[in-house]
């Protein structure tokens, strides 16, 4: 990650260098005569690889709430030191957190990351709700971090 964004400060470095005196053609947003059409502002940043998929699935979610994620594999690189984070929301409010490591993944491979949120907040909530005095809509937000070497 680093070396990706050291490479776009050098490239955004070494266009601003060369590019200074913009022609006109610069501000109605046509590439330059002289310049590639990738190496324009435009084609410089380039998106990081989207190598997983996810789905997030509930076990029991009352005082303590099972979350279990399956996270697939797409691509045909091995995954290393892939770790799950998970943010459970009721209801907009954030009732909680967990953390899991799930490991290395194959190519083409699915591996399964689970963790369990207990939290007093959770708790508060449940109790509110069987009280009547609530909804209980459940959301989770996750984050799969992963590294992989070219």
């Amino acid at each position: 990650m680093v070396r990706k964004f050291a490479g776009a400060l050098l490239l955004a470095t070494a266009l601003t260098v060369t590019l200074a005196p913009l022609p006109a053609s610069a501000a109605t947003g046509a590439p330059a005569a002289g310049v590639p059409a990738a190496m324009t502002a435009a084609g410089s940043a380039e998106a990081a690889p989207k190598l997983i998929a996810y789905k997030i699935y509930f076990g029991r979610c009352k005082d303590t709430c099972r979350i279990k994620v399956r996270v697939t594999n797409k691509s045909r690189k091995t995954l290393y030191s892939v770790n799950l984070n998970a943010r459970l929301k009721i209801n907009g409010r954030k009732a909680g957190s967990c953390y899991d490591y799930i490991g290395t993944i194959r190519p083409k491979r699915v591996r399964w990351g689970g963790c369990t949120v207990r939290t007093r907040t959770l708790s508060t909530l449940w109790n509110r709700w069987l009280d009547g005095e609530i909804r209980y809509d459940k959301d989770v937000n996750t984050v799969v971090h992963y590294e992989y070497y070219r």
